[in-house]
């Protein structure tokens, strides 16, 4: 392994996708140890790959405020298992306020909403709120891009509500992580003692 890295750095030298550092083990992948690091969050998990039947109930809820129940059985239940199972508080990843009144609804609030109400923990959708908007249409950036276009995006207006709380974090699809990594940092900052992801879908890496 030690020689992977050696040629991995002399021969083959990869650039962090994130920071543009070099990658100093092949075991990191695409990104550098002290991107890997970076993430605020304590864990992260997901009902499935964003593909087929997630896929789509994803792409639905971006336009209309509904869940179908299996899905929220399915969120349930990852919920119910460790590490999440110690929440004390939900958090919806907040939408700018422009897209919030293009859109009508946040499908993150959705999902938390329906959390909340069967596992019978407080939704909090005003402590967390994003303070600037990124680009409208992300789709074409990269991973080191994303992270860019939310850095100091968010912030937590009420952090007594935050201060020593084991929040779980909502949003409907992990991508490369820019979103609720920006999210958790602020949370963090706040006093949260830790944050955990859960999301309907994540991207296949």
């Amino acid at each position: 392994m030690f020689l992977t890295d050696a040629l991995l750095s002399l021969v083959y030298p990869q650039s962090c996708r994130i920071c543009g550092d070099s990658v100093e083990q092949h075991r990191f992948g695409i990104a550098c140890k002290a991107c890997w690091e970076k993430h605020s969050f304590t864990a992260e998990g997901s009902i499935g790959f964003y593909e087929g039947a997630l896929r789509e109930t994803v792409l639905w809820l971006k336009r209309q405020p509904y869940l179908p129940q299996h899905a929220v059985d399915l969120l349930v239940a990852r919920a119910r298992q460790p590490p999440f199972d110690t929440t004390t508080r939900i958090v919806p990843v907040p939408l700018h306020a422009e897209r919030l009144r293009t859109r009508g609804f946040n499908q993150a609030s959705i999902i938390g909403r329906e959390l909340s109400r069967t596992l019978r923990l407080p939704l909090d959708g005003t402590s967390l709120i994003r303070v600037s908007s990124s680009q409208k249409y992300r789709a074409g950036l990269d991973s080191k891009g994303r992270h860019e276009s939310v850095a100091n995006a968010f912030a937590v207006r009420y952090p007594r509500l935050i201060e020593n709380e084991q929040i779980l974090l909502v949003d409907d699809v992990f991508t490369t992580g820019a979103t609720v990594s920006a999210c958790a940092a602020a949370l963090i900052a706040a006093g949260a003692r830790s944050v955990s992801i859960l999301t309907l879908a994540r991207a296949r890496r």
